[in-house]
């Protein structure tokens, strides 16, 4: 069975910090492109990074230079660094898992940014 976790999320004051991780297990982990999504209320759910089974990464141009992901195939983890959060982070951030035909979701962790 596969499950994919995240924690991490909670409420942040605007410029504030948070990192979100997600835990995999069911999987071979390291053969996952793995990523982070978000989707805020009344919205679409949007693509925030990517991390690639060879360690490259892609962002949104909405988080470059703010958000870093990273994977730590030993503990089957991928991470999230968010820093200088804004009020338009605000949203439930998915973490994702991908190979060719098979794509997992996590259940979302809430990242409230507000003063």
């Amino acid at each position: 069975q596969v499950q994919l976790v995240e924690s991490g999320g909670g409420l942040v004051q605007p410029g504030g910090s948070l990192r979100l991780s997600c835990a995999a297990s069911g999987i071979i982990f390291r053969l996952f492109t793995m990523g982070w999504y978000r989707q805020a209320p009344g919205k679409q759910r949007e693509l925030v990074a990517t991390i690639y089974t060879g360690g490259s990464t892609s962002y949104a141009d909405s988080v470059k230079g703010r958000f870093t992901i990273s994977r730590d195939n030993a503990k089957n983890t991928v991470y999230l660094q968010m820093n200088n959060l804004k009020p338009e982070d605000t949203a439930v951030y998915y973490c994702k898992a991908d190979r060719g035909s098979w794509a997992y979701w996590g259940q979302g962790t809430q990242v409230t940014v507000s003063s």
